[in-house]
């Protein structure tokens, strides 16, 4: 009896689909939501011309991120299923071939081909279609596209992020807008940095400036143009 300890192993890589679209959404609301008022601010708008413009921006970026998620992925999914469905067709038409194409692929990969065949009978015997989409084209259950759940996901997240400068903004004395916005902001930046590195088990640090400084830039040079079109109007 082996005497080897059994662990499951978990990997983080599992989560790289829905963690893009959720990092992605959440920083993209806080990040324009939090432009869009500093320069509606600069401008010289009144406190609830910046609230209006928020929450209009919070609205419009949530079905845009969906939208744009969907037609991204679903784009993706459609390739997917039309590279499947060719290779369905010619594991129909040569199974022979197919299995010394992926044998080949093994063999490419260090394994002695007698081994590599072996092994590409194996598989396909199993389940021919899955080996050749792994191991081939490259498609797993892990990394294939999920069109609806990157939407959704992407929807939800931008508002949730969309929300924090948007609620820093109505709760700002009036005439602090800009730098309560601006500090509460990049303050939630670096947390959503830090939590998405986290999650993904990357350096917390290194993401979190990432973002921060990425964020303070597209804030400093928003609110400078709407300073800029406030004073020419």
């Amino acid at each position: 009896m082996s005497r080897l300890p059994k662990h499951a192993e978990h990997h983080l890589i599992g989560r790289i689909g829905w963690l893009r679209a959720a990092v992605l959404g959440a920083n993209d609301g806080i990040l324009s939501t939090a432009s869009l008022i500093s320069g509606v601010a600069a401008a010289d708008g009144t406190h609830q011309n910046v609230l209006i413009a928020g929450v209009a921006g919070l609205v419009a970026g949530a079905m845009s991120m969906a939208a744009g998620e969907y037609v991204s992925v679903s784009s993706q999914a459609d390739t997917e299923n039309a590279e499947l469905a060719r290779e369905t067709q010619e594991l129909k038409d040569d199974p022979a071939a197919e299995r010394e194409e992926l044998a080949q692929i093994y063999a490419q990969r260090g394994v002695d081909i007698v081994l590599a065949r072996t092994v590409a009978d194996e598989l396909m015997a199993k389940d021919a279609l899955g080996a050749h989409a792994r191991d081939e084209l490259g498609i797993s259950e892990i990394t294939s596209a999920r069109p609806i759940q990157a939407a959704l996901t992407s929807a939800a997240t931008f508002a949730s992020g969309a929300a924090m400068p948007l609620l820093a903004a109505a709760l700002a004395p009036t005439g602090t807008i800009i730098p309560v916005v601006t500090v509460a902001s990049l303050l939630f930046l670096a947390a959503l940095g830090a939590i998405g590195a986290r999650a993904g088990g990357a350096n917390m640090g290194l993401a979190a400036l990432r973002v921060v400084f990425w964020g303070a830039f597209a804030m400093a040079l928003t609110a400078g143009i709407g300073k800029l079109v406030g004073t020419a109007l």
